[in-house]
């Protein structure tokens, strides 16, 4: 593919996310708004439709504030890192076709995923602030807990599949969803994405009651849009990949329609970590942790032993040892 052409695909498909997550923070207030019983965004625009555009207006414009004693480069650097990181684990996803063809795309994107945690800790440290460095500390004790349950999983679906190329999930998928058969793994590959995006009930890396804001407390204006981005990025990447991994593709359609059938299971998972938030209150920390290695840790390596130990893969191929 020539240079300007792959140029102008990586514009499309960074443009595309962008405008998802902008939707998706408007849907989500729409649905939450709803479920307390109240209207939400609805002023600017036919039914809020331009509150998106707004808010973005408004903190782009709005003056950048850096605290006088923080690191100057890191502290500029940590939300651009989130955000590059948010928009590089597009690549390997087929949507149908995928930015970039990995044989070990999955591996890619647990790879970079792990990566994230830099950006957080590294805005903790470089606000130099007790509030920000406690709540960088503690995202990054979560995020790195459940890491650990996400990889295991996702080693397991690697033995039904056969491969690590995320098109092979799709093929190895044509007869029955991983989901039915794999229904614990899939539950628990679940919540995990909830803890790993920072969602609620999980959302304990911004709780405001007791950190005030979290890792981000210093940050206002551009910066803080772009941690907003990168973390409504990830949901949508993360939904995405659980779609691809456990609910499959429909064999045979039409790129466009592969496309539609792809984002539509994706909105159906992003729609239930909204009714989640609405609908459960947030963990303590100590149960948080209890549950990522007491729980999730022990069954998912069970599971993967079990899963060894298996002649066969879902798929009817062999696993690939």
């Amino acid at each position: 593919m020539p240079v300007p052409l792959q140029l102008l695909h990586c514009l499309t498909y960074i443009v595309s996310v962008l405008l998802g997550v902008a939707f998706l923070t408007l849907i989500e207030r729409k649905i939450l708004g709803y479920m307390q019983l109240r209207k939400g965004p609805n002023v600017v625009g036919p039914w809020g439709i331009f509150q998106p555009l707004a808010d973005a207006a408004k903190l782009f414009t709005k003056e950048p504030v850096r605290p006088s004693t923080s690191s100057p480069f890191l502290f500029v650097a940590s939300p651009a890192l989130a955000l590059t990181l948010a928009m590089m684990l597009w690549s390997p996803l087929p949507m149908p076709y995928a930015l970039a063809d990995l044989n070990l795309g999955a591996l890619f994107i647990m790879a970079l995923s792990s990566l994230a945690v830099y950006s957080i800790l590294g805005s903790g440290w470089a606000s130099n602030s007790k509030y920000a460095l406690i709540g960088a500390l503690r995202a990054v004790a979560q995020t790195i807990s459940y890491e650990i349950s996400l990889g295991l999983i996702l080693l397991a679906m690697i033995m039904f599949s056969g491969d690590f190329n995320m098109q092979t999930f799709a093929t190895a998928q044509e007869t029955t969803w991983f989901a039915l058969p794999a229904w614990p793994l899939a539950a628990m590959w679940y919540v995990s994405t909830l803890a790993e995006t920072n969602r609620a009930p999980f959302d304990l890396t911004e709780g405001e009651s007791e950190l005030v804001s979290g890792f981000n407390v210093e940050y206002a204006g551009g910066p803080f849009a772009l941690f907003f981005l990168a973390e409504y990025a990830n949901i949508l990447m993360m939904n995405t990949f659980s779609a691809m991994m456990f609910m499959g593709t429909t064999p045979g359609l039409f790129p466009p329609k592969t496309t539609a059938v792809i984002m539509a299971k994706s909105a159906f998972l992003a729609m239930t970590f909204l009714w989640v938030r609405a609908s459960y209150p947030r963990f303590r920390y100590d149960q948080l942790m209890h549950l990522a290695w007491k729980s999730f840790l022990p069954a998912a390596t069970a599971l993967i032993l079990w899963h060894t130990s298996m002649p066969v893969s879902l798929s009817g191929l062999p696993p690939q040892m």
